[in-house]
């Protein structure tokens, strides 16, 4: 039996071109067909190819190879391929679309305009108001001075913090209170002095409110932010390194002021519009092909993870920290950015652990033979793997031992669920290590990671990508069913479930069933699965006592059938509000 890893072997069809002088094909120990570049120094699986048209190969002073395209007078680090050149032809023209865009994305929403203040009204005497250039100050006309510290939260940055699970928040009153995340209680009982606000004060209900969450993180950003603004000009033909160039240059502390974006020769004052434009086309510029930072997480996923080939550019971990203070900066000044990062990612920033269930929305194929592995006798079967996989980024084909000598021990029913796990773990972060550990130090210089650590990955998405009001007769009208029809009373029972929630819960359940609360330009219409467009779809899957499940790669809804309404509410406001992952029984 011939020693495979993973459960692929590579097939190499032999294309009739001829080979260059610089390279050749080989065979590997188990009879594969590689090629070997002499020049690059790299193998592949793939019979090479020539450069597109127009293209050339050069090599600068300090021996880097990089590539000329003649026709856009641009340069790369990447190697251009015929398909490489036709997601960057994609990209512009995506980004030629992002103006007509922005109407739809200026729409996008978390909670409305009103104010919210967590520490409740102001002592007697006291005003609030915000000067010319927005910035808030506070006035005691009692003693008729003014200052720019709220007087309800002077000295609390500086108290010790809140022991690990713990938030504290303030009734409409303005009195503190403090709930504990890990037994699911309230009380006004301070757990790091053990004095209580009010003497035998009632208990406040536990509640999962992102409402709650998103205004208490908005008063602690307002907490650190610091006074008067700070001017960020840059070009809209070269957005991307003016900005680059202009974020690394300012403290982290000047980055927390009042932004004033400026795009040179361009009338207007920036009151806010005009930075969230900003982030709006610099979060899109980030996927730019030529600086090969980031990738899509599938082939119709387009949830962004790091590019594992990220190397080739050599100021690849610069970026990779500017991008970390981009993104804090966004969640920091409560801005959107056009395209969200897949699921796992998110749970990174949030710094929890991923797993097998994370591997489904970024790599369906690859998390479905993990699956088979478990639930199939891989010793009957006969299939013999190793604790190694092969990697291949750029044509380069490497072996990873998953543990230590890990290409010598066999995968047995005994071992096969820490080689599962140790799998999963290798396919969330191959090669992305210190790309990951840059972003991070960026992120950390602007808001520390503690301040989201009561959200989940799907509301760290919302936060940062905004929400759209849901057309619900849209979506209505672009799902599908299977064993179910229109008029089948649990699929009336549905609408009518998705019609009383509010818009957030409806975020969430879209976020249940297709693994992302965005949605395309075009609506329900233009929804995306595994193997290209595709419908919602809701399916009669299940026991009756079953939790509802979702495949996040077809955008699929697996509902039993349920015998009430009150049953299909209880199921599917669970299945939304306290499941993490993809699927539940």
């Amino acid at each position: 039996m011939q020693k495979t890893h993973l459960l692929y072997i590579a097939i190499v069809e032999m294309v009739k071109k001829p080979l260059t002088n610089k390279q050749q094909d080989d065979v590997d120990q188990h009879g594969r067909v590689y090629y070997v570049d002499h020049v690059e120094k790299r193998t592949t699986w793939d019979r090479p190819e020539p450069l597109p048209p127009g293209w050339e190969r050069r090599v600068d002073n300090m021996g880097r190879i990089y590539y000329v395209d003649h026709f856009t007078r641009t340069t790369t680090w990447q190697r251009p391929t015929l398909e490489s050149v036709r997601n960057y032809e994609q990209w512009q023209l995506q980004r030629s679309q992002l103006q007509g865009a922005m109407q739809q994305f200026n729409q996008r929403f978390i909670y409305g305009n009103k104010e919210f203040d967590p520490l409740g009204p102001l002592p007697h005497g006291w005003e609030k108001r915000t000067d010319s250039n927005g910035r808030v100050y506070f006035v005691n006309h009692n003693t008729r001075i003014t200052q720019w510290e709220d007087p309800r939260s002077q000295g609390q940055l500086n108290e010790k913090p809140l022991p690990e699970g713990w938030e504290m928040r303030f009734t409409v009153d303005g009195i503190p209170y403090f709930v504990d995340h890990n037994r699911r209680t309230t009380t006004y009982i301070d757990p790091r002095t053990g004095k209580s606000a009010l003497d035998n004060g009632p208990q406040i209900a536990y509640v999962r409110d992102f409402k709650a969450k998103v205004q208490y993180f908005r008063f602690w950003c307002q907490q650190l932010s610091m006074p008067q603004h700070i001017k960020i000009t840059v070009s809209r033909k070269t957005l991307f390194e003016d900005s680059f160039q202009q974020i690394m240059s300012l403290s982290a502390m000047d980055l927390r002021r009042r932004l004033w974006v400026i795009f040179p020769g361009e009338e207007g004052l920036d009151y806010g519009g005009v930075a969230r434009e900003w982030f709006f086309l610099l979060s899109h510029e980030v996927l730019n092909p030529m600086y090969c930072l980031f990738e899509y997480a599938g082939k119709d996923n387009y949830c962004l993870q790091i590019n594992p080939a990220s190397y080739i550019n050599p100021d690849h971990l610069k970026y990779f920290r500017f991008i970390g203070r981009f993104i804090a900066m966004a969640l920091f000044h409560g801005k959107f950015i056009d395209t969200g990062f897949s699921l796992p990612f998110y749970k990174r920033i949030l710094n929890k652990p991923v797993g097998l269930k994370d591997l489904e929305s970024v790599d369906p194929e690859f998390y479905n033979s993990l699956i088979w592995v478990k639930e199939n006798n891989i010793e009957e079967c006969g299939l013999e793997m190793y604790f190694s996989v092969d990697k291949e980024i750029l044509g380069e084909i490497k072996s990873h031992d998953l543990k230590s000598n890990g290409s010598n021990i066999l995968v047995t029913e005994e071992n096969k669920e820490e080689y599962i796990k140790l799998v999963a773990e290798w396919r969330l972060s191959r090669g992305v290590e210190e790309q990951t550990q840059a972003f991070f130090e960026g992120f950390n210089e602007i808001l520390s990671q503690q301040y989201l650590q009561y959200f989940d990955a799907k509301e760290l998405e919302v936060l940062l990508c905004g929400m759209q009001e849901i057309d619900l007769t849209d979506w209505q009208r672009h799902t599908i069913y299977r064993h179910y029809t229109r008029t089948s009373k649990q699929i009336v029972w549905f609408w009518q479930f998705v019609k009383e929630i509010d818009n957030e819960k409806r975020m969430r359940l879209l976020q249940f069933v297709t693994g992302t609360c965005r949605l395309p330009v075009g609506g329900f219409s233009d929804l995306m699965g595994s193997n290209g467009p595709q419908k919602f779809c809701i399916e009669k899957v299940g026991k009756e006592n079953w939790l509802p499940r979702s495949h996040t790669c077809f955008n699929r809804l697996d509902l039993p059938p349920y015998k009430s309404y009150e049953q299909l509410k209880e199921k599917l406001l669970f299945a939304i509000e306290e499941t993490e992952g993809f699927g539940q029984e």
